[in-house]
């Protein structure tokens, strides 16, 4: 059964002014399932990414070899590699998982205070072990997440980890926390924001500090990572939809309307790829975009050794491309 949605009332930042962002050409590889929504590159340029179904996949470099590693049992969202070697799975439904070397899957936390975790996203992890994580939500699963942006409830946390499993809460109360990616120092922290269209960070090194944002994202920003090249790669799922932002500040039954529509009615992310860089000044140094017929709604983005890999909750295959010059 469908959950009901209580909007709140939120006026959208000026759209921002035209962009000129550069074409690249994208080659895709098919894959056995739906929505591989994340990517993490290994050191042999092999690709680990979650399949909607649970399954964690293994694409060759060469994208000729694809063979399946483990499978969560719920659905795998954000990846990331552990110091040791093992991967960090941030399950939706699960909570964070680990993946080991053998296809081992054990659970690492799978609740916090008390409380299953609703919508686990993204991570990234220091190298003492550290996890720095988001949960979208306290409203709406991974099902639902269209629900969570039409009511801009703002439920959603950033949190920390240490090795020791202690556990916390960073900033409380934001709009749909999605992607993380630590500075180059690792002295700040970075995140998207999906319903606010924002890039925020927050200095690590203060415990009274407050998110700032440093970049207004085009659309919806989904996970974002760091790259070899040192910068802040950001997927942007999808430009930000004209109708959405016309009804946000409008009266609730608006949305409440929207939210009941037939699926092939509702609000969809554009048939287009967009994907952004960013140095730790919240400087836009890659403004990027795409068409392919077998890809669009970049949800997970990746750059290592001159290549970006993307994913998609959207497609059953994933995208790549050479990184840009600067």
């Amino acid at each position: 059964m469908k959950s009901s949605i209580s909007p709140v009332r939120w006026t959208p930042p000026p759209a921002a002014p035209v962009r000129h962002p550069k074409n690249v050409d994208v080659e895709t590889v098919a894959l056995p399932g739906e929505g591989p929504e994340d990517t993490l590159i290994d050191d042999d340029g092999s690709v680990l990414t979650g399949l909607f179904d649970g399954r964690i996949l293994r694409v060759s470099a060469d994208g000729k070899t694809i063979t399946t590693v483990a499978d969560t049992g719920g659905r795998p969202l954000g990846l990331e590699w552990l110091p040791d070697g093992t991967v960090l799975i941030c399950d939706a439904n699960r909570g964070l998982l680990t993946l080991d070397k053998d296809g081992r899957i054990a659970t690492l936390l799978a609740e916090i205070d008390g409380r299953p975790m609703r919508f686990c996203n993204n991570a990234d992890v220091m190298p003492d072990g550290t996890i720095y994580f988001t949960d979208s939500s306290t409203r709406f699963g991974v099902d639902e997440w269209m629900a969570d942006l039409l009511e801009h409830s703002s439920t959603g946390s950033v949190y920390r980890l240490t090795p020791d499993g202690q556990v916390t809460r960073l900033a409380t109360g934001r709009s749909f926390p999605n992607g993380v990616a630590l500075s180059g120092d690792r002295r700040t922290l970075f995140w998207a924001e999906s319903a606010t269209y924002g890039l925020f960070k927050l200095d690590l090194t203060d415990p009274e500090a407050e998110p700032v944002q440093v970049a207004a994202i085009p659309g919806l920003p989904d996970n974002i990572a760091r790259g070899s090249d040192g910068l802040i790669w950001v997927a942007v799922g999808s430009p930000r939809n004209a109708l959405l932002d016309l009804l946000l500040p409008k009266h609730p039954v608006f949305r409440k309307l929207v939210w009941q529509l037939p699926e092939a009615l509702k609000p969809k992310a554009a048939d287009i790829i967009e994907v952004q860089a960013y140095d730790d000044n919240g400087t836009l140094v890659h403004d990027l975009r795409a068409k392919h017929p077998n890809f669009h709604m970049p949800t997970g983005v990746r750059e290592r050794d001159g290549k970006v890999w993307l994913g998609s909750i959207g497609s059953s295959s994933l995208a790549t491309f050479p990184t840009p010059a600067r």
